[in-house]
């Protein structure tokens, strides 16, 4: 992401009053960052966020990296991101640190091509332009993919698009591929006539967190609210992973999704808690060697120094 982008980023949080640790009366408020269809959506169809006791103000990012940015800034407490933005992150030694995991279906990160498009296998992306978002899960994806076809990213072009534009681009065909995640996987697939050149399986971790800023969790006050925050998360996807109808339908109306593509993104799987022990660590640890070896990220991340296991008894 652009400094001017990161600056404006923060900026309009700061407008829309996410500026402030608590209200003029002292109420603690959390300040959450979100994504298209996260954990807003999520929380309010299972029923979690009417008797939360601390007021959330919330602000919606395009992606992970420019939501981290945010709270290494302390214009947001914490926030919902994939298994790629903590480590771009990390290389910037950003003020974070991943507080809760779970697991997803990898089916939904997909490599996306268009329906009439002449590429067949990942190998023919040899020389075109895909576009991705830099730093997301995605961007994680497309090395593993062409790392397991004997590629790199210097093999292809990428064009570090932002999802919306990226659309845009894939739809007029000013990329030859995407990848991204759901819920544009099924806006694309849909909507746009996308066809799914590869998928997650057997590469991407399928890993998310929540990732909370130092200066949220060295306030006890903050740290309650985080904890209760996280708690909640792991409650309600263990509702949506029983109740996807009823999910998918909150998820349409509460996003502006098509019912379809709601249902459709529903069926392949949500997130499930997984505790945020050793074997997290170690696979997000390989990743980041994957893209220090690429020469994506400037030198070796330590990923467990942004790590802290300090609510992991509360989401047993």
């Amino acid at each position: 992401m652009s400094k001017l982008l990161s600056v404006l980023a923060v900026a309009v949080l700061a407008l829309s009053g996410c500026g402030t640790a608590a209200s003029s009366d002292g109420e603690v408020v959390l300040r959450v960052g979100d994504q298209k269809g996260g954990s807003q959506s999520l929380l309010t169809a299972a029923g979690l966020l009417d008797d939360f006791p601390y007021r959330i103000e919330w602000s919606t990012f395009t992606s992970g990296p420019p939501l981290l940015e945010a709270a290494s800034a302390g214009a947001i407490d914490v926030g919902g991101v994939g298994n790629t933005p903590p480590i771009f992150a990390a290389a910037a030694n950003a003020r974070i640190a991943a507080v809760y995991s779970a697991k997803g279906n990898v089916e939904s990160d997909a490599l996306l091509v268009p329906g009439d498009s002449p590429v067949k296998t990942v190998r023919d992306l040899k020389g075109r332009g895909i576009a991705v978002a830099k730093g997301s899960s995605a961007h994680g994806q497309i090395l593993l993919t062409l790392a397991a076809e004997g590629l790199t990213t210097k093999d292809v072009t990428l064009n570090f698009l932002q999802p919306s534009d990226a659309y845009s681009a894939f739809t007029q065909k000013r990329v030859d591929a995407w990848a991204v995640w759901d819920p544009y996987t099924s806006q694309a697939l849909l909507e746009a006539g996308a066809r799914v050149l590869t998928d997650g399986r057997g590469k991407s971790n399928g890993y998310t967190f929540q990732v909370a800023g130092r200066a949220a969790l060295d306030d006890p006050r903050k740290e309650a609210a985080i904890k209760e925050f996280v708690r909640r998360i792991s409650q309600a996807q263990r509702w949506a992973d029983t109740h996807r109808d009823e999910w998918a339908r909150v998820w349409a109306a509460e996003t502006g999704l098509k019912p379809e593509v709601a249902r459709a993104a529903v069926a392949r799987g949500g997130d499930l808690p997984v505790k945020l022990d050793d074997a997290v660590i170690a696979s997000e640890q390989e990743l980041a060697d994957a893209f220090t070896a690429d020469g994506a990220l400037p030198g070796k991340v330590d990923f467990r120094k942004f790590v802290d296991t300090r609510f992991q008894g509360e989401l047993s």
